[in-house]
């Protein structure tokens, strides 16, 4: 960074532009503030229309694209479609920034954007989890990670869903001017300079309408019945012995049509049983854990842990923290 200004921060607004990852790099960066009270960073809203439809909303900019090669760090924030091609000069100027050693970053669905670009090939990257298999469908060279807060990959980062993005714009404040900077930056946006964990804990576990299932195949009944019954001593053969079939033929069907063995799926039903309860109830964790059916507390915190990232108190934390805000 040139110490002797600010470096520049130019989000890019593309037409169908998420407000939300707009405004969350605006705010963060421009509240940001040195120890003598200077701003952080300067800020530029660059877009190849002067007047940007996201959403419900338009927005007027002031810079076009060229103003990118200004640029210590661009933050690409997601659009509302994510099918929808990225022209070929959006491309072009970001491969010309990584090429001139600009840092990049993107938000959300962002990542769509870089990836269209060519930059993330063979990278590590991230999006939110529910664009996951739309995003490893359009860009297998990409190494997706779907359930971290956000990746860093030195001059490229990438961040998952909506609030990640805080915390990505937060981590980028404080590798460049420390941690107290980052700090005061986080007060003024009311959040955690850190969470706990990534965005698995945040993904719904097996319901009923994943991976297409409820759409009148084989495994409705006994996916309904394992959804009420998972709070029991349940085993392949009861699960086996409810769909009237061997043992082999219902893994079989599982991995067809959920991509998870019978136990596997009967473990995500019982982690998002806990979840439902440590978020509005007030029972202990092990008393949770029996409630849904793990035999002991100790298998309760380490498949929960394996399933979200979490403990089972730091998830009950976060969620409790949500509410408050």
């Amino acid at each position: 960074m040139n110490s002797r200004r600010a470096p520049t921060v130019a989000v890019l607004a593309l037409p169908g532009v998420n407000a939300f990852d707009l405004a969350t790099a605006m705010e963060v960066f421009a509240k940001a503030t040195l120890p003598g009270g200077g701003p952080a960073y300067r800020i530029l809203v660059c877009s190849p229309a002067e007047i940007v439809d996201a959403g419900p909303v338009r927005i007027v900019t002031e810079h076009a694209m060229e103003r990118l090669a200004e640029a210590d760090t661009i933050v690409v924030p997601g659009c509302q479609d994510i099918t929808a091609e990225v022209p070929g000069d959006v491309c072009a100027a970001l491969r010309a920034a990584l090429h001139a050693g600009t840092r990049i970053a993107s938000i959300c669905t962002g990542a769509f954007i870089l990836a269209a670009a060519g930059l993330l090939d063979g990278r590590r990257a991230t999006t939110h989890w529910l664009a996951a298999d739309a995003f490893r469908a359009a860009f297998p060279a990409v190494q997706l990670d779907p359930d971290v807060l956000y990746v860093d990959e030195g001059q490229l980062l990438t961040s998952a869903g909506a609030s990640a993005g805080i915390d990505l714009c937060l981590h980028m404040v404080g590798r460049d001017h420390g941690a107290a900077v980052a700090a005061d930056a986080a007060r003024m946006a009311v959040a955690p300079l850190h969470r706990d964990g990534g965005q698995a804990q945040f993904i719904p576990r097996n319901t009923v309408a994943a991976r297409g299932i409820g759409q009148h195949n084989k495994l409705d009944d006994v996916l309904a019945w394992i959804e009420r019954e998972a709070h029991r001593d349940l085993g392949l053969g009861d699960i086996a012995a409810r769909a009237a079939v061997s043992a082999r033929t219902l893994n079989r069907r599982f991995q067809a049509e959920t991509g998870q063995s019978p136990m596997q799926w009967l473990t995500g039903v019982r982690i998002r049983h806990a979840q439902q309860l440590l978020e509005s109830g007030t029972d202990g964790v092990e008393h949770i854990g029996r409630q849904v059916g793990f035999g002991s507390p100790a298998n309760f915190r380490e498949q929960f842990r394996r399933l979200t990232g979490v403990t089972p108190q730091q998830y009950r934390n976060t969620f409790r923290r949500l509410k408050v805000s």
